[in-house]
């Protein structure tokens, strides 16, 4: 899969556009396997900031230009502000790893082809639906490199695949495919390449249809039980739908069906 930059976006390590209530991101430093410098994390991080707290989107894309989804960190670049401590620098924004600050509250839909290694695992493992394109291929290397995965990977790695799956390729750094993606649970479904933007599209939009605050709640009570356990999340049950009991969404929700038409969602 190969998508265009959009327009008048030439220059940005990162293009954004709003397709009705989804918010594309799209990775945009081809010549570079789109590896991650210090200006392209920046502009990352202002795309899921504005995802977060525009209310009119609901629903994130993220993708890549070019023929790679990502080679990772550019570490030439960015080695010198991990060292002393600069990066990855998301104070008063989102953190689209959410592990040194605020993690975005909107689902986001992620589509990886080519190659995708390090730092574009751990993006996807942050995401909350992946789809791959046939031919992809993945890679935590991170030990080749003498160093670990230091964007949520560890710990993700064995909440999505499992322990052994995890450790795997974790501590080996094998590359793998799409299938053994599939397989392992990294990936919710395997597409031709020319379907990849168009299927996580469709993902994004059906997302983006359903009631933003309810969205949102399902979406928080679920991260509540896998990081604070089962028992967190279920306190939380009744204050959370009762909170949504009381929006207009939920009216309208009922109205929808008592009526048998579709609902108009407004996120109130």
């Amino acid at each position: 899969m190969s998508a265009e930059p959009a327009s008048g976006a030439s220059e940005a390590r990162i293009t954004r556009e709003a397709r009705g209530h989804v918010l594309l991101i799209g990775f945009n430093r081809p010549a570079k396997k789109n590896a991650f410098d210090l200006v392209m994390w920046r502009e990352l991080v202002t795309a899921f900031t504005e995802l977060d707290r525009n209310p009119e989107l609901r629903c994130g894309l993220v993708f890549a230009h070019g023929p790679a989804f990502t080679a990772g960190l550019d570490l030439a670049n960015v080695a010198p502000a991990v060292a002393t401590g600069e990066f990855p620098g998301t104070a008063d924004a989102i953190d689209p790893f959410a592990t040194h600050g605020a993690r975005v509250s909107k689902p986001v839909v992620c589509a990886v082809h080519g190659l995708c290694l390090t730092l574009g695992i751990e993006l996807m493992l942050a995401c909350d639906i992946r789809v791959a394109a046939e031919g992809a291929r993945f890679g935590q290397i991170e030990v080749k490199r003498g160093i670990f995965p230091f964007g949520g990977g560890c710990a993700r790695w064995v909440t999505a695949c499992g322990w052994g799956n995890a450790m795997r390729y974790l501590l080996t750094g094998d590359e793998f495919d799409a299938q053994e993606a599939l397989r392992i649970g990294l990936v919710q479904e395997v597409v031709p390449p020319e379907r990849l933007l168009p299927r996580a599209l469709e993902l994004a939009e059906t997302v983006a249809a359903q009631a933003p605050l309810a969205v949102q709640a399902t979406l928080r009570n679920a991260r509540l039980a896998n990081e604070g356990g089962a028992a967190l999340a279920a306190r939380e049950l009744m204050p959370e739908i009762l909170r949504l009991m009381a929006s207009e969404d939920a009216v309208e929700g009922l109205r929808s069906f008592v009526e048998r038409r579709a609902a108009k969602f407004t996120g109130r």
